[in-house]
């Protein structure tokens, strides 16, 4: 199956094809370097069915002391509300879950603890912009942010607000997140139609290929610009990946995971 501990592998249902043909695992699912699974997806639905979530509600007092902490070193961090997974599957090429309102604090302390419990998913939307010399661009998250320091594509966590008709809008999450991070528009890239899922233990990232028509130093000088005007920006910087040599010991490894796909598949 799938990496992760046991009790994750039942969020996750990766279903064969019939007998004498390929499995869809054979069939989507390129290992990367690290053992990571990175899987094309074609339709990606998750429907938000609300619900209390027992980890919230049993450690308040810890949670609550544990936000109090974090924020006395990052001020600028708060306790707004976000979505967190219930649970999901993947059949073929085609990713479906559930998905429920939380506070951030809940899922700061759920993280930063190592996931205690395993009745939650944490997943997110990720651009994974490109330049039209073949480089990716990364942000460096803020250090008044919640993970100073890391190396990752713009994204952010689903909100109650991209909630639209009971299903939850990741692309327009994740068009907001690029915005907010980067100052690019819509226009100012090409979204390609899918997705590639790559879960890790309570983690699911969701990337999906933002293809520019500009270099990769013309997208890193307009992204400057952007961090420069922004009274707080949520990266520091942006960074040039044209290979796995500039791989970063800050970046977690559902990035260096997908990169590595991506790099290997244009090797070929």
């Amino acid at each position: 199956m799938l990496p992760g501990p046991p009790e994750t592998r039942h969020h996750m249902r990766l279903l064969t094809e019939p007998p004498g043909r390929l499995t869809a695992r054979d069939a989507v699912v390129t290992k990367a370097a690290m053992g990571l699974p990175v899987i094309p997806i074609d339709h990606l639905s998750f429907v938000f069915q609300p619900r209390p979530w027992p980890f919230a509600n049993e450690h308040r007092a810890e949670i609550d002391a544990h936000f109090a902490r974090r924020r006395a070193s990052r001020p600028q961090i708060w306790n707004g509300r976000v979505v967190l997974a219930d649970d999901y599957e993947i059949i073929g090429r085609s990713l479906s879950g559930h998905c429920f309102e939380t506070d951030f604090a809940s899922l700061l302390a759920w993280s930063d603890w190592e996931f205690p419990q395993a009745d939650a998913i944490d997943f997110f939307a990720m651009g994974a912009l490109r330049s039209a010399d073949g480089a990716f661009l990364l942000g460096v998250m803020g250090e008044h942010t919640a993970n100073a320091g890391r190396i990752y594509f713009p994204a952010g966590t689903p909100e109650p607000g991209d909630i639209v008709d009971g299903q939850l809008d990741l692309a327009g999450n994740l068009r907001r997140e690029v915005a907010e991070e980067t100052g690019l528009a819509a226009a100012d890239y090409d979204a390609a139609p899918g997705w590639h899922a790559v879960p890790v233990g309570r983690r699911l990232a969701l990337m999906k290929p933002l293809a520019a028509p500009a270099s990769a130093i013309d997208l890193q000088q307009r992204v400057r610009h952007h961090i420069a005007r922004e009274a707080n920006p949520e990266l520091a910087d942006i960074r040039i990946v044209r290979s796995p040599a500039d791989f970063d010991p800050r970046m977690p490894p559902f990035v260096t995971a997908y990169l590595d796909h991506c790099f290997r598949h244009l090797a070929r």
